[in-house]
């Protein structure tokens, strides 16, 4: 008589199923990206194609009848993505991003709705900045258009003008003002009670400080000559493999508060970095900069930065006039310097 089969259980079955769900989630997944991919790279050789054209017969009135005509005709043969208005964004694409290597690489992570968004932006630089940042973080496209909506760009290159070449550490990592209006504080309020709203406010706190931030410890506790002295927030940046030190600041930065700052970093350096840890650097928030004291102090050469934290934000208009006045106040300045 024979055997009887040993059945699978009920258990081993949905593990089974589980793997399998996930093969093929991930093979949809791949064919998601490798179509838009293909539609991207399919958008930049039509428009550089188009663009070579018009360049070539050097006739003002040419481009727009070119457009126009082979609009109609491949929106008839191809569909709605060929209407005119679409071509012609695939000619900025193509006048825009012209390196096509660097296209490649970014079609492999961005769609074309990414582009869409980024094409409208005056610099190139600024192009780029987004898209390696949503290349590199995952970015959807909401969270792409709400970088570009808090001045991402504009307020890293504030901070990266005052660290500069020669502490390259941390270029685009911090930035300069900070927004913390999601803390809902008023007009009034003492040192604890900010330190209380970021920790209640932890995790919009991080997104707003970047990518690559975990916290440590609030009030780390630093025994020096026997004295007691206490850093307000520990965190640890993963790209950078360093304690990242952050004192908050109630009123205008003193220079005072350099000389505090490079005390935490030393102990830091001595007695909590590990093996395989950079230097500790640091970052001091003040409700108000002063900018002239931090060039001459030259603090971006102990690994301290400083930058303002806004608790509340102007109008959008105001605010873009705002943050495009004061880059523009830190290019003169290192402009002046290099004069000097």
């Amino acid at each position: 008589m024979p055997k009887p089969t040993k059945s699978i259980s009920l258990n081993d079955e949905q593990l089974l199923l589980n793997e399998l769900s996930q093969l093929i989630e991930q093979s949809q997944q791949q064919l998601v990206a490798q179509a838009n991919s293909t539609l991207t790279m399919l958008f930049w050789y039509i428009g550089k194609r188009i663009n070579q054209t018009i360049l070539k017969n050097k006739r003002a009135d040419y481009g727009k009848q070119i457009v126009a005509s082979l609009s109609r005709q491949l929106t008839e043969k191809y569909g709605r993505n060929f209407e005119e208005k679409n071509l012609r964004r695939m000619l900025q694409f193509a006048e825009q991003f012209t390196n096509k290597e660097i296209v490649v690489t970014l079609s492999r992570h961005l769609s074309w709705s990414h582009f869409l968004i980024l094409i409208p932006l005056k610099k190139t630089e600024e192009k780029l900045f987004y898209a390696k940042k949503a290349s590199a973080e995952m970015l959807g496209v909401r969270d792409l258009r709400k970088q570009i909506e808090a001045k991402t760009f504009e307020r890293t290159t504030i901070a990266n003008l005052q660290s500069r070449a020669d502490n390259p550490v941390a270029y685009n990592t911090f930035k300069d003002p900070y927004f913390l209006d999601f803390l809902g504080l008023q007009n009034t309020y003492l040192e604890k009670d900010l330190e209380e709203a970021i920790l209640r406010e932890l995790e919009s706190f991080i997104l707003e400080l970047g990518k690559g931030f975990s916290f440590v410890e609030r009030q780390k506790r630093m025994i020096i000559d026997g004295e007691d002295h206490r850093l307000d927030l520990l965190f640890y940046h993963r790209k950078l493999k360093r304690l990242v030190a952050v004192e908050l600041k109630l009123g205008k930065f003193q220079a005072k508060h350099k000389g505090q700052m490079e005390l935490y970093l030393r102990w830091l350096d001595r007695y909590e970095k590990q093996e395989g840890e950079e230097q500790p650097v640091g970052l001091i928030l003040c409700a108000e900069s002063s900018r002239e004291q931090i060039e001459l102090l030259e603090m971006h050469k102990d690994g301290i930065m400083v930058a303002e934290y806004w608790t509340e934000l102007p109008p959008r208009k105001q605010l873009e006039q705002k943050i495009h006045l004061l880059l523009a106040e830190a290019k003169e300045r290192i402009e002046r310097k290099k004069l000097l």
